[in-house]
Order: structure tokens, then C-alpha cells, then sequence
């Protein structure tokens, strides 16, 4: 028979016992917790398209030189007609015309201009083309000489007045592309745990991605190559 001091030893002896085993595995759990959340991957996701620009801007600049400002305005005026009705009669809209105020130089101005130029006043005309009509304008552009038949001599073109070509759709490819670059990342975790022995369990971190526009090459600015890289971070689980 067990008296109740030795009953209480025992309960006791009992609870503490419990309490050892549960402390156990809770310490258990713990660095198994602590070595789960420790095994990751990192890995970059890439995805890259061609595609044609959808969006062209062409500036036209035209100039006059003269001493009489009045006959000049008379001249770059006339210059202003000929090119919009170039444009107009190969199918550019006039709403894709757009016409700047001219612009005058006074060479003489300037005292301290070492200016030799026989002529007082330059005068420039920049007439601009922005149409979603890329292939279009294309084929306008390669017979821009024509105007030439006409008296209107087109200024080569500076840094500030290339034709640009430009990517209005990327926002909708943004989605589709992100997806893609992730779904890549995660074929690479996949063969980094195969070859671990483990398996991907879940996205631990991710960023939004760096996305790039870039011309295909010089030579065709109007074929975009769009890329986008994310860097994805998966925990690792046996």
C-alpha cells in the first residue's frame, strides 16, 4: 500500500517527468524549426522578348537663312506646307502633325559672336510626326528625299531630333513577363534541391524584378528587346 506521501512523490516524479518529455519536444520542434527556416535557395528568374515598338515620334526640322525676316517667315511658311502635304498625301493623320512656332536666330545679335556668315537670321521650322502607325512611318521616312524635288532641304537630324521608337504596351507585357521570370526561378530551385536531395517548400522573398528596353541593335531602334530579372528566395524542406 502506498502512503500518500509517497503517492505525492510519485505524481510528482510523474509530472516532472512529463514535463521533461514536452520540453523535449518542444526543443525538438524548435531547432528543427531553426534548421528549416536556415536551409534556403536564392535564385534569378529571366524572361526576354523581341517585339516591334508600337509608338513613333519623327521630328522634321527645316531651316532658312536671310536677312529680310519678313521673306523668311514667307519661305519657312511655304516650307511648313509642302512637308504637311508630303506627309498628309502618304497617310499621316493631321492629328499625328504637330507644328512648333518657328524659331529665329539673330547671328548678329551677339557681340562677341565670331559669326562670318553673310546672313543675319537663321530660322528653323520643327515639325513633329507622332503616330502608332510605326511601319508607316517607316516607309514615309525612307523617301523623305522626295521633298527634296520640292526645294525643302531636311536638316540632318541631331542628337535632339531622332526618330525615337517607343514601347506603349510594355505595361500589359509586365504581368505575362514576371510570371514567366518566376516560374523559371522556381525550375531552378527545383534542380538545385533535386540535386540536394530536398525539396522547394515555399517563397521565402521575392522583388518585383528589374525590368530593361533596350534597341535590338543600331541598326533596327524599332525592335525592342524587353527583359526582365527576379530574384527569388524558396526555403528547402527533406
Amino acid at each position: 500500500m502506498f502512503n500518500p506521501q509517497m503517492k505525492s512523490n510519485i505524481l510528482s516524479a510523474a509530472i516532472v517527468a512529463l514535463g521533461i518529455i514536452v520540453l523535449g519536444l518542444c526543443m525538438k520542434g524548435g531547432m528543427d524549426n531553426f534548421t528549416e527556416k536556415d536551409r534556403k535557395v536564392t535564385v534569378k528568374g529571366l524572361a526576354e522578348r523581341e517585339v516591334k515598338a508600337d509608338k513613333v515620334t519623327w521630328p522634321i526640322v527645316s531651316k532658312e537663312l536671310g536677312n529680310d525676316l519678313p521673306e523668311l517667315y514667307d519661305r519657312i511658311a511655304a516650307k511648313q506646307r509642302i512637308i504637311k502635304q508630303f506627309l498628309i498625301s502618304n497617310g499621316v493623320s493631321a492629328s499625328e502633325i504637330s507644328i512648333d512656332a518657328p524659331k529665329v536666330i539673330d547671328m548678329s545679335a551677339d557681340q562677341y559672336s565670331a559669326n562670318q556668315s553673310p546672313y543675319r537670321y537663321n530660322i528653323s521650322v520643327n515639325i513633329t510626326v507622332t503616330s502608332k502607325h510605326v511601319d508607316r512611318i517607316r516607309a514615309i521616312i525612307a523617301r523623305q528625299g522626295e521633298l527634296l524635288k520640292q526645294g525643302v532641304a531636311i536638316v540632318a537630324s541631331d542628337y535632339n531630333t531622332q526618330v525615337s521608337y517607343s514601347l506603349d504596351s510594355f505595361k500589359k507585357m509586365k504581368p505575362g513577363m514576371m510570371t514567366e521570370a518566376i516560374d523559371n526561378a522556381q525550375q531552378t530551385a527545383e534542380q538545385f534541391a533535386k540535386n540536394s536531395k530536398s525539396k522547394i517548400n515555399k517563397i521565402v522573398s521575392a522583388d518585383q524584378g528589374q525590368f530593361s528596353i533596350d534597341n535590338r541593335d543600331d541598326n533596327t531602334p524599332w525592335i525592342k528587346r524587353v527583359r526582365v530579372v527576379t530574384t527569388v528566395t524558396y526555403s528547402l524542406k527533406d
